[in-house]
């Protein structure tokens, strides 16, 4: 059995608390809600006790917090998770939230990802799959999303001209844009058909 070492008011909601279990900070609840089960430093109680009292007390709060952070941009499952652990909201607190965002289709994070490949520009396939892992897609939707995803060679192309443009069209600037179509993210052979064009065009 764990045991409540501080409760203690938060700095930006004196209405909210946080509990400090064994010496760490385990979630947030209203003062109220501690008030009225009698939680208190040196109070020992089972964790999974003090998740059904947070979910029981906060979920409709929790949830109206994860609708008004998905209002401005679409989110990822674990972007959202994460917000919601932020903000002090137990595991199972945040399992009730994502089911409920899930169902609604509020939360889907092939459609995502499918959406964030159909509006980047001037990024290649790798570039493109770095972004999805760095806003913590699923794996399985990142694979998905690029399944039929082509680079756009005319894209790299337009890319390598305004790099290229007040350059000398000599080989080594020619490997410099090359190596910039790469670490935009584009792939070996169409980096590679893009500078092969540049050099063929008459400038």
């Amino acid at each position: 059995m764990a045991e409540i070492t501080a409760i203690e008011p938060q700095v930006k909601d004196k209405n909210r608390c946080n509990v400090y279990v064994d010496g760490r900070f385990y979630c947030g609840i209203k003062l109220e809600v501690a008030i009225k089960y009698h939680l208190k430093a040196g109070m020992h109680i089972e964790k999974s006790r003090l998740d059904e009292i947070q979910l029981e007390t906060e979920k409709s709060q929790a949830l109206d917090k994860a609708m008004t952070h998905l209002s401005a941009t679409m989110k990822t499952e674990r972007q959202m998770r994460d917000f919601l652990a932020k903000k002090g909201y137990t595991e199972a607190v945040c399992d009730y939230v994502i089911e409920k965002l899930q169902y609604y289709k509020f939360i889907d994070d092939y459609a995502y990802c499918r959406a964030y490949v159909n509006s980047v520009r001037g990024k290649g396939r790798r570039a493109i799959e770095a972004d999805l892992i760095k806003r913590k897609a699923d794996r399985e939707a990142i694979a998905s999303s690029l399944e039929e995803f082509d680079e756009n060679e005319d894209e790299a192309f337009e890319i390598l001209q305004k790099y290229m443009r007040g350059k000398e069209i000599s080989k080594a600037n020619l490997l410099k844009g090359y190596k910039y179509l790469l670490s935009k993210g584009f792939g070996y052979d169409t980096a590679q058909s893009a500078t092969e064009k540049f050099r063929s065009e008459d400038y």
